[in-house]
């Protein structure tokens, strides 16, 4: 669904350029030329991921489509060709996302980036770390501009408490000087389980040690903001910070997961401490989609890959606690603890479900059913696949849409 973006402008050539710009990256604008027209537009909807606003409009020179928008809780991006100091000071203390200098028609590509990251923001929680109550106030409320999730901690250990229980946390906004734990030490015993590229930490300081920056770095911080700290400095480090981590996400997730069906691919799920090393008996299951060729013959290509789509998703609901892979045409690979018995309960009820229900694609009720082979045993992932292969041939072999176990 396109993002509504709110754009009050009062000049045509820029109304007209910004569009262009807005629709060719996604975001569906609507326009107000005056503040009047503005506030009509607000009275039926506030649902914009943020607005655009000119600095200057007919019908009020000095800003006052801001506080408009900002008394309905909309994010503000001001476009202003006034680049003195005070009225960027002024824009800026109106608790406004970004202003950008209304130079040239380029300016309007870069107000894209930050539509971006505010789109993007809302898959992000981040734990802003201090022990001063103001500190954190502070910093929660320009995260918060920005569409973040904020959790505080208030000191290191404390932190390190909080990281156990929200394990969706992905960027850590910490400062040195704190009792118990300080910064560095926090980022030190973060970066033991968690590289950069999963979960990303700036460090904060108003010590004016000469080698605190470079003492961060070497800890592990991504990045470094000596306090007190420029608004427009915060962001776009904030900023950087947060799309070089979208960007390692991004590539983690082409190289680990299969395209089609978004389960692990071969190469995560022998990579895994669950595949490489084994300490007692696990279970693990090989499975596939019976007479698949029929299926890609009869209805094409392009619905038996949304049949595999729809099992894959049934695979992950079932075994959310799993490591579940898809190993290569319509074959999945389960690897579990060492419960077998619910192991195989939760097979069993798979097998059925799936034999049960009828997938309705592209105007066309498709049936099918799974075959599986199980091994429960205290041994290497290779030997188990091995052995829970012979068991699936076993499974074909005895006339499919059946579950055989060692």
């Amino acid at each position: 669904m396109e993002q509504k973006i709110l754009v009050v402008e009062d000049s045509r050539p820029f109304r007209r350029a910004i569009e262009i710009e807005l629709r060719k990256s996604g975001f569906f604008p609507v326009f107000a030329e005056t503040i009047a027209e503005a506030e009509r537009i607000l009275d039926e909807t506030t649902d914009f991921l943020c607005a655009i606003l000119d600095y200057c409009l007919p019908d009020g020179q000095d800003g006052e489509i801001i506080d408009v928008c900002l008394s309905v809780d909309i994010k503000v991006i001001v476009l202003t060709a006034l680049m003195d100091e005070m009225t960027r000071e002024k824009v800026l203390a109106k608790t406004v996302i970004d202003y950008i200098p209304k130079d040239s028609p380029a300016c309007i590509s870069s107000i894209i980036p930050i539509l971006k990251r505010l789109e993007s923001n809302s898959d992000h929680k981040v734990l802003v770390v201090d022990d001063s109550t103001t500190a954190r106030r502070y910093i929660r409320s320009l995260l918060e501009r920005q569409y973040l999730t904020v959790i505080e901690a208030k000191n290191g250990e404390h932190a390190l408490e909080v990281f156990q229980q929200h394990k969706d946390i992905s960027l850590i906004i910490t400062d040195y000087s704190m009792p118990e734990r300080d910064g560095v030490s926090l980022i030190k015993e973060i970066r033991k389980r968690h590289r950069p590229g999963q979960v990303a930490i700036i460090g904060l300081s108003a010590s004016d040690e000469a080698a605190l920056t470079a003492k961060f770095l070497k800890a592990g911080a991504n990045d470094f903001l000596a306090k007190p700290f420029n608004q427009e400095e915060f962001y776009c480090r904030l900023h950087s910070t947060l799309n070089i981590l979208d960007s390692e996400r991004h590539l983690f997730h082409l190289a680990n997961k299969d395209y089609l069906t978004q389960t692990w691919n071969r190469r995560y799920f022998f990579d895994q401490p669950l595949s490489k090393n084994h300490s007692g008996p696990r279970c693990l299951a090989l499975l596939d989609i019976d007479s698949f060729k029929k299926i890609n013959d009869t209805y094409g290509h392009h619905i038996g890959d949304m049949v595999l789509i729809e099992f894959a998703n049934t695979l992950k609901n079932y075994f959310s606690d799993a490591l579940v892979a898809r190993f290569g045409g319509e074959e999945f690979c389960i690897l579990y603890g060492n419960s077998p018995t619910v192991f195989n309960q939760r097979l069993e009820a798979l097998k059925n479900d799936i034999a049960d229900s009828q997938l309705n694609i592209l105007n066309n009720s498709i049936r099918y059913t799974i075959s599986a082979g199980v091994v429960n045993a205290d041994s290497n992932v290779h030997d188990l696949i091995s052995r829970a292969d012979k068991c699936l041939y076993k499974a074909k072999a005895n006339g499919r849409n059946l579950i055989v176990p060692e």
